[in-house]
């Protein structure tokens, strides 16, 4: 017998050998329906696996993120066999699961149009209808998987890549991939499918091996869900930050410069501004001191660091000059490290807090790159503690409260956490096995004590530590990667850190990596689509536009517009054109408050105030309109200041 601990606490016996989806048929049939998936012990596995130790074990269902992951990975893989099926002579190469939700599946020797997708959709219903049951296969050996896929010479690069690992695929019907896994444990699961759109790729991301070609799909267990999708997607293209941008004049992207690169617009540089004032004055009152470091260093800080070799396909190539090689950095902690180091430390000084805005560039490849979402260049809401070990978990757990004062104030209301660890059969971690067990264990506890929920992804560690990705969504349901964070034991000990300790001995710091409002440039794209580009008062790039009805009213409502600014409000004088085409201007625009003046308002000392959604409130006081706007963008509210009236009109 083993015995199995599951999600609450409880802790039945069961026959050694029993697979998780009988475990969960002993429970509820509709749960074993349900379940996409188990995780066994952080480690997601087949449903059809045999257990044969004690463990704890969960069920997951789409509804849970690493669910949808494998929902989808499954249907890649229906994907490439219609493909397969339809145009025998294509060679497919990987098909992930997408961040944005679905996945992609990349082919060699493939040439369709948009016009075939509905074919391969078609044969993916078909293949579906056909019953079949993915089943995994193991290689013995590495020969055994090249022979096997001895046609195909991206598999054989891939087989290539994890020469120390197990190596495994899966078959349904007459298809058979080279994959890890796991998947769902029928294809009858998969109940709608949409092929959503064809684009080109190069071979691992690199521009100058072989163009091969993406198609873009997701699957559902549901066809509601399917509905639900495309009601999202129709919401999300009226939502594209880069449309809204565009419109109001936030942010331009130049070839001349490069790709990736940002040019920000005034009005964008006054979001970014208006975010970097919040966050300095937020993590001065937290207890964090400001530093700033260079954008380039000698090669020998990352070689210290191990991001070389390790990280080098996403660092820029790098300069030579005084017979020294210099990188720019793709990150601030090596920097923040040595600041530590630059003198001796008690822990009296602990927990040191420095932080930074800094500039980081990354290589990423161009058919990634997108909007404001994946760029080259980027300004990191950066920030090292370095703590005793005793206070590592109440450090993490404060910075996970930070994250949730941050998207509390910005009416984010759906977020959890994703916990990184090192996959066990993997070779690219470094640092031992006690180390790894502490860190893992340090951050459980923290997550555990912050009640946010949180899923695991074994295999998503970065190579010196686990991490957590904070995942927050949109209004509309969209999800993106907010932020990465870390309590890292290897890094102090690579670089040397020390500090005194109380008795006197050289002790080594424990170092936390966070984030909470990632970079400018990705987190300024969500909260353009949170928003609609509709932001609260506080943030917005033109906050009120003072429209006079006629020539007559132009002097008081020159004078209104310099009052408000003399308050550090940022409103704009409207005049030229007629009322109503101001109005709409003013809409495009995305101010979120108009004040409209006329010869009865003038005469009154009121003003008319319009919003977005195209409410007026009319007789409202100068005074209280003034003192009303100036209180909301001090205490940077989430919704606009009421104000009292006389009569309010739709």
């Amino acid at each position: 017998m083993i015995n199995i601990t599951f999600p609450d606490g409880t802790v039945k016996p069961f026959p050694s050998g029993s697979t998780a989806f009988e475990i969960a048929s002993s429970i509820s049939q509709g749960l074993a329906r349900e379940t996409v998936v188990a995780r066994c012990n952080d480690e997601l596995i087949d449903l059809s696996v045999p257990l044969t130790t004690d463990c704890r074990l969960e069920f997951l269902k789409f509804s849970d993120i690493s669910g949808k992951k494998v929902f989808w990975h499954t249907t890649a893989h229906v994907c490439a066999q219609a493909v397969k099926r339809l145009f025998p002579q294509a060679l497919p190469t990987i098909g992930p699961p997408i961040e944005e939700g679905g996945f992609y599946y990349d082919f060699a020797d493939l040439n369709i149009t948009q016009e075939d997708l509905k074919k391969i959709e078609n044969e993916m219903k078909n293949i579906v209808q056909e019953g079949l049951t993915p089943q995994r296969i193991e290689y013995s050996t590495v020969q055994e998987a090249r022979e096997a896929n001895k046609d195909n010479p991206y598999k054989l690069a891939i087989i290539d890549d994890y020469q120390n690992e197990t190596l495994s695929a899966y078959k349904q019907g007459e298809f058979i991939d080279i994959c890890k896994g796991p998947h769902i444990p029928r294809l009858s699961m998969i109940k709608a499918i949409k092929l959503t759109k064809l684009a080109g790729a190069y071979w691992r991301g690199d521009a100058k091996n072989e163009q091969l070609t993406r198609i873009y799909g997701i699957g559902f267990p549901e066809n509601k869900l399917l509905r639900e999708y495309e009601e999202l997607v129709a919401e999300a293209a009226r939502r594209d930050h880069r449309k809204i941008a565009q419109e109001m004049e936030l942010f331009t992207v130049d070839e001349d410069i490069g790709p990736g690169m940002v040019l920000w617009l005034p009005k964008g540089n006054i979001i970014k501004e208006e975010l970097e004032r919040w966050a300095k004055e937020t993590e001065q009152q937290w207890g964090y001191q400001r530093v700033t470091t260079p954008l380039i260093t000698k090669e020998g800080l990352f070689h210290t660091s191990e991001h070389l070799p390790h990280y080098t396909e996403s660092m820029f190539p790098p300069m030579e000059f005084d017979n020294e090689k210099y990188y720019i950095k793709p990150m601030n902690c090596p920097f923040h490290h040595k600041i530590f180091s630059s003198r001796t430390r008690s822990y009296r000084e602990l927990p040191l807090r420095i932080a930074e805005y800094g500039w980081c560039h990354r290589y990423e490849q161009s058919g990634a790159l997108f909007g404001l979402m994946r760029v080259r260049g980027m300004q990191m809401n950066d920030a090292h503690i370095y703590c005793e070990k005793k206070d590592a978990v109440k450090e993490f757990v404060d910075v996970i409260r930070l994250h949730q004062y941050y998207y509390e104030m910005l009416g984010i209301t759906e977020y959890s956490m994703e916990l990184a660890l090192r996959d066990p059969q993997s070779d690219k971690y470094h640092g031992d096995d006690s180390m790894w067990a502490e860190a893992e264990e340090l951050m459980r506890k923290a997550m555990e004590l912050s009640k946010v929920p949180y899923t695991i992804d074994v295999g998503g560690a970065a190579f010196y530590g686990p991490k957590i990705d904070f995942q927050i969504k949109s209004v509309i349901g969209r999800s993106f990667t907010a932020s990465t964070n870390q309590i890292d034991l290897f890094m102090p000990e690579k670089f040397g850190l020390t500090y005194a300790g109380e008795d006197g001995s050289v002790q080594v710091p424990v170092c936390i990596h966070r984030a909470p409002l990632g970079t400018h440039e990705r987190f300024i794209g969500f909260l353009i689509e949170h928003f609609a580009g509709r932001f609260p008062l506080w943030l917005a790039p033109e906050q009120i536009a003072v429209l006079p009805i006629s020539k007559e009213q132009g002097n008081g409502a020159n004078e209104l517009v310099q009052r408000l600014k003399e308050r550090g409000l940022r409103a704009v004088l409207e005049t030229g054109d007629t009322l109503n085409k101001r109005v709409r201007d003013a809409q495009l625009r995305r101010i979120p408050l108009m004040v409209i003046l006329g010869e009865k308002e003038l005469s009154t000392g009121t003003v008319a105030v319009r919003t977005l959604d195209g409410k007026t409130t009319y007789g409202v006081s100068v005074d209280n309109f003034v003192q009303q706007v100036t209180l909301n963008r001090n205490k940077r509210k989430l919704t606009l200041p009421t104000f009292a009236n006389i009569k309010t009109a739709q």
